[in-house]
Order: structure tokens, then C-alpha cells, then sequence
């Protein structure tokens, strides 16, 4: 058994192998529903620790669940560690998973007082993929008391606001033709892209406040003197709810079904996951986070325009829905350097990043002790 601690828990004690994890991490970036290595390090690291480790967590190959103590009541701190498609880790998922981890291990001492089972769960693909909701589906995360992670960005930002997502895959085929010779013959896929974002962009005066249409076109033909028999795409729309969500995206499809109809091509609009939600956030847990921060000497008083990275859109939404959880954003002081640049991913490496480790584990541990009991009250009650 640990021996009952005093004061709060802590980060420094283990900071430098969170910080060598979080640097193999990110030297070492694997993308949505790859990431092997990634799941086999966190477990490892965990295991070092006293965790009981399943890997290939539900069945998903990436995905990982450690648990340590057996109280019945059940916190949880989510880990990320997907990279970006070309970019690395420009999102910080590398920092993510050393604070989640990080603050699991340090709570670990407080297990037994606070009747606590301390989880950690490893969630691939967030970066599109959906791979929360995926396990939501399957049953994780349902048995927890409250659900914590937090994010870096370029300041502090308390509240996380994401946008409600769709993402979809785009596909229109065609005929292809010699574009000089037999231009007649042709069914031009890439035309069917080009009146589509015409449609995307006028439809941008009429779309309600705060909603956001973006994608990118990934296949658009492979010659000049051949009209493109197929091209490919990705786009996401973006709303305040999922209430809200599921209009605007039919709109957004019938902007691809006039490319299709004008150029006498075949469409197929195919979502790449579920929508990602809105987030709910657990008030309680939010101002006891806020205040540990305070004191740790973090500040929320970035102008407007700085802490606009809690409006991204995030999986974490969904499994807010079901548990309580908060997702703060710690900021890296990198300002106007922000999330998916490459000058991003660089900071996530370095001085800066190795305080948001010491500093996000140690407050995500510091929240949940308080909030079941270590500051004095008696907290929630078990769930169920």
C-alpha cells in the first residue's frame, strides 16, 4: 500500500521522463489509427509506474486503458497522441499525452484516501479519425466520475468552446478523354471540384454566425492533356451544436451534388467519422482547475484574438456528453505562432513545452484531488 501523503500532488518528482517520453513522442510522429509505437511507449511508461495495462484497448489496435487502485470512484485522464498529416506534431498531442500520464502517476499516492480508481486512457485518431466516440461506442469511458485532459496552445485559455464537426470524404467521377483530341468524350471531374467551390463560396454570405465550411481537394487529374476521369477531397463543416450541425451540411453537400449535376459526373459524399459535439463543461472541476492555475502562476488574460484555439473542434466533446470532463487549453506563449504550423510543432519541443508538461500534469492531478475529497469536502458520490 502507499503511505498516505500530505500536501498536493505534483509533477516534478517523474517530470524527466515525462519529458523524454513527450520527445520520443514527437520525434516519432504516427498519424490517426497508426499509432503503434505511440500506444506501445505509453504503455510502457505506465507499467514503470504501477499501472495495469490492456493494450489493443475494446479491440482497437492503437488504443490503450491502465488503471491503478480499485476505490469506487473513477477518474480519468484522456491521452492523445496522433500527429498531423505532414506536420508532425503541430497540434502538441505529444504534450497532451506526457500531462495526462503525467498527472495519473502523480495522483497515484492519493489513491487509497480518496477511494479513487485512477484510469488512463490512450485515444488514437483524434486528428479526424473520431477515435473517442469509436470508444465510447464500445463502452469506455462510461464508468468515470470525471474525465480530464488538457491541451497546449499559444496562451491559457480555461473554457473549452469547439465547434460542432462533420467530416466528410468528397469523390466525383467522370470519363476520361484526350482534353485536345477528344475533348467531347469527357466527363471532367475536376470541373465538378471548381463549380462546387463556387457554390461553397457564395453560399459563405448565408451561412449562419459562427459556422465555418473549409476543406482541400487531394486529387484533382494526373495530366494536362487528359481530362480527369476522378477527383478526391476532404471538408469539414462546423457549427455550434450537433442540432445545428446537420442542416448546414446538407447545404454544404447539395454545393458537391451541383458540381456533379453541372458536369455530368457521379458524386459519392461519404462522412470519414462520426460528427464530433459540442463540448459540456463540468463547472466545478473547471474552477478548481482555474484556481490551481492561478496560483501556479498561469494567467487567462490573453486578448480575445490569442485563445481562439479552444473553439477547435474535438472529440473530447463527445465524451463530454456522456461524463463529466473539462479540456482546458495551457498555453505555450508562442503567440502568433498557433496550432497546425510547423513552427508549432517545433515549440512543442524545448523549455516552454517542458514547463506546460510540469505544469498541466501537475494541475490536472491537483483538480481531481480536490474534487473527490483532498481538499477537505467529501466529493461526489460514486457513480451507478
Amino acid at each position: 500500500m502507499t503511505a498516505e501523503p500530505g500536501g498536493a500532488p505534483g509533477a516534478d518528482a517523474h517530470l524527466e521522463r515525462l519529458i523524454a517520453y513527450s520527445q520520443t513522442l514527437h520525434a516519432h510522429p504516427e498519424t490517426a489509427w497508426q499509432e503503434h509505437r505511440a500506444a506501445r511507449w505509453t504503455a510502457e511508461l505506465l507499467e514503470e509506474y504501477g499501472f495495469d495495462v490492456r493494450t489493443a484497448y475494446l479491440g482497437f489496435p492503437t488504443a490503450l486503458h491502465a488503471s491503478y487502485g480499485s476505490g469506487r470512484r473513477r477518474v480519468g485522464f484522456v491521452v492523445e497522441y496522433d500527429a498531423l498529416p505532414g506536420l508532425g506534431h503541430a497540434c502538441g498531442h505529444n504534450l497532451i499525452a506526457a500531462m495526462s500520464a503525467g498527472a495519473a502517476i502523480a495522483l497515484r499516492p492519493w489513491a487509497d484516501r480518496l477511494d479513487l480508481r485512477i484510469d488512463v486512457i490512450g485515444a488514437p485518431a483524434e486528428e479526424g479519425g473520431g477515435g473517442k466516440i469509436e470508444l465510447l461506442e464500445a463502452g469506455a469511458f462510461l464508468d468515470l466520475d470525471l474525465a480530464l485532459m488538457a491541451h497546449p496552445g499559444p496562451v491559457d485559455a480555461a473554457r473549452a468552446e469547439p465547434y460542432a464537426v462533420a467530416h466528410d470524404h468528397v469523390r466525383f467521377t467522370g470519363r476520361a478523354a484526350h482534353a485536345a483530341a477528344y475533348p467531347h468524350e469527357g466527363r471532367n471531374a475536376n470541373d465538378a471540384f471548381v463549380v462546387a467551390q463556387v457554390a461553397l463560396g457564395l453560399l459563405r454570405q448565408q451561412l449562419p454566425p459562427g459556422t465555418r465550411v473549409h476543406g482541400i481537394q487531394t486529387v484533382g487529374g494526373q495530366a494536362p492533356n487528359a481530362i480527369p476521369e476522378t477527383t478526391e477531397g476532404r471538408w469539414y463543416t462546423r457549427a455550434p451544436s450537433l442540432a445545428e450541425l446537420e442542416p448546414l451540411r446538407r447545404r454544404v453537400e447539395r454545393c458537391f451534388e451541383a458540381g456533379a449535376l453541372a458536369s455530368d459526373t457521379v458524386l459519392e459524399f461519404t462522412p470519414e467519422s462520426r460528427p464530433y459535439s459540442e463540448f459540456r463543461t463540468d463547472e466545478r472541476a473547471l474552477e478548481i482547475y482555474t484556481r490551481h492555475a492561478l496560483a501556479l502562476g498561469r494567467t487567462f488574460d490573453a486578448p480575445p484574438e490569442q485563445r481562439t484555439m479552444n473553439r477547435a473542434s474535438t472529440d473530447m466533446g463527445n465524451v463530454s456528453q456522456r461524463v463529466p470532463a473539462i479540456h482546458p487549453y495551457i498555453g505555450l506563449g508562442c503567440f502568433p505562432v498557433s496550432n497546425h504550423q510547423p513552427e508549432f510543432a517545433a515549440a512543442c519541443v524545448g523549455e516552454a513545452a517542458d514547463r506546460v508538461i510540469r505544469d498541466g500534469a501537475t494541475l490536472l492531478a491537483r483538480t481531481a484531488h480536490e474534487y473527490f475529497g483532498g481538499a477537505g469536502d467529501a466529493g461526489p458520490a460514486p457513480r451507478g
